[in-house]
């Protein structure tokens, strides 16, 4: 846990977690636009063997659009990072990025409302895996 994420470690496998995530953001509107396989990413450019260890790049269009639209430079902080690694235990863990957290630092009328919806939805996600 940090001051810009929230999580929980789930009692499913490394592979099973990736699926309950990603079935879990779309109930809540988001898409994965992205999944960055960090530990295959590393092998393969420096020889570096790690844990199972996934970025899934989220996105709720409808309010990435309202986003963007208060404040054009938003697209930096975007899309919502979902992570699900195993941990030094071997555990399953997922964290969310926090975005109350980061967005605080976008000072624009309308942007914390936003963060605050958007943060609504993925501890929805959390609270179903």
């Amino acid at each position: 846990m940090s001051s810009y994420t929230f999580g929980k470690t789930v009692s499913s496998g490394f592979e099973q977690a990736v699926d309950k995530v990603t079935e879990a953001l779309a109930k809540e509107g988001f898409g994965v636009l992205t999944e960055i396989d960090v530990a295959a990413t590393l092998k393969k450019k420096i020889g570096q063997d790690m844990s199972p260890y996934k970025i899934l790049g989220a996105c709720n269009p409808q309010l990435a659009s309202q986003a963007i639209a208060a404040e054009p430079q938003i697209g930096a902080l975007l899309p919502c990072n979902v992570v699900v690694r195993a941990d030094e235990r071997g555990a399953t863990r997922v964290e969310f990025m926090d975005p109350q957290a980061v967005l605080t630092l976008v000072e624009r009328p309308g942007i914390a409302t936003l963060a605050g919806e958007v943060r609504e939805r993925l501890t929805r996600v959390m609270d179903a895996l």
